[in-house]
């Protein structure tokens, strides 16, 4: 965790917008923020990448003559595993900034492989995000924006999910011969039509929604809530789970996952609960107490040390140049009193549009497949690896549907020449677009109301390769731009839609989300 920051004196601090937080605004607030290492952007990316590319210089010399990265030595149909975090932001662990959360094994993989800088999640809330991992799709494509009683988040006993009509990840490197795992929190949606096993996972162990929608949480909303409760395919196991250990009991079947497929390949995709959505996330003993950033630490360190024993595991078992791991967040961090979760060096929270909602820490790890020290600066998102995964075992993408994700296997391999294959990137919060990124230019649309949100929205435009805390609005001296990215915004709109909370207008594009009569909680319907 020796990357390169720069502490901020108290009077800089007041002038930087922590995380979109009224931290400028009030300086009181300072002592809440334990870890107030505040970055400068250009500084710290520039060394990041200096950092990588001595690593990768010396990596080469290592290995110079040999055929690395050669079209030859690609494993056919590799192992691929998605460590897909829970509310974790951008600058929570040391590979992307953090020096108060100890990640070691983090930091190694980090200097094994390449850390993607502009890789985004689609939403800022856990439901949507993983409807694009699964679908390779923008949620509002699947309809998953929203679900059926006007929450963001799929809720326990809704009457909608992921649509069985849709052909997953999983399901589509399950067609081509691979075994299919998921451990950890599905959150598309709890009725048995929408689980992982009706989905094209073999195997799935966890929890159908997020830590915090507890029996308690939920009885206002629902007389007859669940216990939380902890799912072996399609049956509860335990309720309510002990969350303390879940990150433990992941990490465990996990291992047994791998080991139990170690001579075929497979997809194991890993929603990992924590650092989860309540204002304490748990921990085991082990952990519980030990970092210098309170429970928000201690969940980040006990899952550093999860990623840890699975890399160690791929290794022992000689699966390491056989396995495209990919380490990723479904969002960024949300905004707590008093702070927990960092964003830094973006701009905004978790649950938003600002790039701290949707830019995400991801790591690409496989030796001899994937460089090591690198630092790959061009956008790419969680949709890309339905593509990327499925061509690269050897299939093809489904043709009667739209599928937006892009193949990005050349940005993973380093490829000199290869860069983003998006046109533009839309964030949409829930059903509404608020804001459009075309190469380095993120312009937020003029909006009278902001769906979620008191108030409206003015017209902004930033760079964020140079300006990631979203702080310099150059409107005004790029107005050239706008009518530009405005079309697109329109283009958007008919294809996939948009509300502003009293007209929803449909898009061209979308597809009908999955939906039962009569949603029933599992503890009734599964033990």
């Amino acid at each position: 965790m020796d990357y390169v920051k720069k502490e901020l004196s108290e009077k800089k601090i007041k002038n930087h917008d922590f995380c979109g937080s009224s931290l400028r605004k009030d300086s009181s607030l300072i002592h809440k923020i334990n870890h107030a290492t505040i970055y400068n952007f250009e500084t710290q990316e520039n060394m990041i990448s200096v950092k990588y590319l001595i690593a990768s210089l010396i990596f080469m010399f290592l290995f110079i003559g040999s055929k690395f990265g050669s079209a030859e030595e690609l494993p056919e149909k590799p192992n691929f595993i998605v460590f897909y975090v829970d509310n974790l932001g951008y600058g929570d662990i040391g590979p992307f900034g953090s020096v108060l959360n100890r990640t070691p094994n983090l930091d190694q993989l980090g200097k094994e492989g390449t850390l993607f800088t502009h890789f985004y999640s689609t939403s800022g809330v856990c439901s949507p995000s993983r409807s694009s991992l699964m679908t390779g799709c923008y949620p509002r494509r699947v309809n998953l924006h929203l679900s059926g009683n006007g929450g963001r988040v799929l809720r326990p006993v809704e009457p909608v999910g992921l649509n069985p009509d849709e052909i997953s990840i999983a399901r589509s490197l399950k067609n081509l011969g691979y075994v299919t795992g998921i451990i950890g929190k599905w959150h598309l949606g709890d009725q048995k039509p929408f689980l992982p096993t009706s989905h094209g996972f073999d195997f799935y162990f966890g929890i159908p929604y997020s830590d915090d929608m507890t029996q308690e949480h939920e009885k206002e909303r629902i007389p007859n809530a669940p216990k939380l409760p902890l799912m072996r395919n399609d049956k509860v196991i335990e309720a309510p789970v002990d969350r303390d250990y879940m990150t433990q009991r992941e990490t465990g079947e996990a291992i047994k996952f791998i080991q139990d497929n170690k001579s075929q390949p497979f997809f194991l995709y890993l929603p990992q609960s924590m650092p989860g959505s309540t204002l304490a996330p748990f921990s085991s003993p082990g952990f519980k107490g030990k970092s210098k950033n309170a429970a928000w630490g201690d969940a980040v360190e006990e899952l550093d040390w999860s990623a840890g024993e699975i890399i160690n595991t791929l290794k022992q078992l000689g699966l390491d140049e056989k396995t495209i791991v990919i380490w990723t967040s479904d969002n960024g961090a949300p905004k707590r009193d008093p702070v927990q979760g960092s964003n830094l060096p973006l701009g905004g929270w978790g649950y938003t549009t600002a790039e701290g909602g949707q830019r995400v820490p991801m790591i690409a790890w496989c030796p001899g497949v994937i460089p090591q020290g690198r630092v790959n600066k061009e956008l790419a998102t969680t949709m890309d690896l339905y593509v990327t995964f499925t061509k690269w075992a050897g299939g093809d993408i489904p043709n009667d549907r739209i599928i937006d994700g892009k193949d990005i296997k050349e940005l993973l391999l380093g490829s000199r020449d290869a860069k983003s294959l998006y046109e533009a990137f839309y964030y949409y919060d829930g059903p509404q677009l608020q804001a459009v990124r075309k190469g380095p230019w993120k312009l937020y649309l003029p909006l009278e109301k902001k769906i979620f949100t008191k108030g409206g929205q003015d017209i902004q435009l930033f760079n964020v390769e140079n300006d990631p805390g979203e702080t310099n609005n150059v409107i005004v001296s790029h107005s050239h731009l706008k009518s530009e990215m405005m079309a697109y915004a329109e283009k958007a709109r008919i294809d996939l839609g948009d509300s502003d909370g009293i007209e929803n207008r449909i898009g061209a594009g979308q597809r009908p989300v999955g939906r039962v009569d009569h949603p029933v909680p599992q503890e009734m319907i599964l033990q």
